[in-house]
């Protein structure tokens, strides 16, 4: 019995070793073999929201300030190509990219989607994204990391590649709001109305959420570079990743040229609201119908 034990354990921590040993060197050979690039973190090329805009004007923006540097988008749309990502910026949000960016295709964005984690999403898409960004970053290493999708947990595996971490935070993955509105137990999209009316599973929800935010402010951390779309994101991403000296408020690139040439005169009917978003719980429309209900 007990030299069955001893074998069960060495084979073990010879397995343990074998696998340390294999990352230790994938590792070190990718750190060696850094392209002068900088590396977009971006599996959804195709979202057509905010988010891929940041990414389109961060693109153009580095080849105009550093025109002799490459730029790599991972993308887990296996369809596109330079050409097509090229052409996808210029006609969807009307940035014309100097060239065309280099594509590096993922397989494993499975590893961060929604559907894939029915019960502890948030954790699950967050330890999901340390697998995709390994493949993405064994696949390609490039001198800097740039995420423009919120995927803070793949800071730290960046860093072990040896690379710069720098990232657009459009809104944290879980905020101070959210951890209170478990706390106060109140029905909202994070937060499910069988959940709230327990008071029991309200504290094991806050143990998950604390312990979340615990594990965000550290990974988030370890951006050398954060920028944040808004004061509102600039205050809460300060107060859990507590690296206020590395955060700047960059303001997103919203182009208001067609706004502007709108004619201000209106005729005298019944007025018209049309809401543009992607239409997801956190965007919290309700509020809108709510708000536009008074006045009218």
């Amino acid at each position: 019995m007990a030299s069955g034990i001893l074998l069960a354990v060495s084979l073990l921590t010879s397995f343990l070793i074998a696998i340390s040993t294999f990352l230790a060197s994938r590792i070190l050979n990718s750190r060696r073999h850094r392209k002068r690039a900088i590396g977009f973190f971006h599996p959804y090329t195709n979202d057509g929201g905010g988010g891929e805009r940041v990414l389109w004007c961060a693109v153009k923006a580095i080849q105009e300030e550093i025109p002799d540097i490459d730029c790599i988008v991972y993308t887990g749309d296996h369809d596109a190509s330079p050409q097509s990502l090229a052409a996808r910026a210029t006609d969807r949000f009307g940035v014309q990219l100097l060239r065309p960016p280099k594509a590096v295709h993922l397989y494993k964005r499975k590893w961060v989607e929604e559907s894939t984690y029915p019960r502890f999403t948030m954790i699950g898409q967050s330890l999901g994204s340390i697998l995709l960004s390994w493949e993405a970053l064994s696949s390609f290493t490039p001198l800097y990391y740039f995420d423009t999708s919120g995927y803070a947990f793949t800071y730290p595996i960046a860093r072990l590649f040896g690379c710069k971490v720098v990232c657009y935070t459009h809104y944290p993955t879980i905020s101070l709001d959210m951890i209170s509105r478990v706390r106060r137990r109140s029905s909202m999209y994070n937060n499910d109305a069988s959940i709230a009316r327990s008071g029991w599973l309200s504290r094991c929800k806050l143990v998950y959420y604390t312990f979340f935010s615990l594990l965000y402010g550290l990974v988030g951390s370890c951006a050398h570079l954060a920028m944040v779309n808004s004061s509102w994101t600039r205050s809460h991403i300060e107060k859990l990743w507590r690296i206020p000296d590395r955060i700047k408020r960059v303001y997103p690139p919203c182009d208001t040229s067609g706004l502007q040439v709108l004619p201000l005169e209106r005729p005298a009917e019944t007025p018209v609201f049309i809401s543009v978003a992607q239409f997801r719980p956190e965007k919290a429309h309700p509020l809108q119908l709510d708000a536009l209900h008074l006045p009218f």
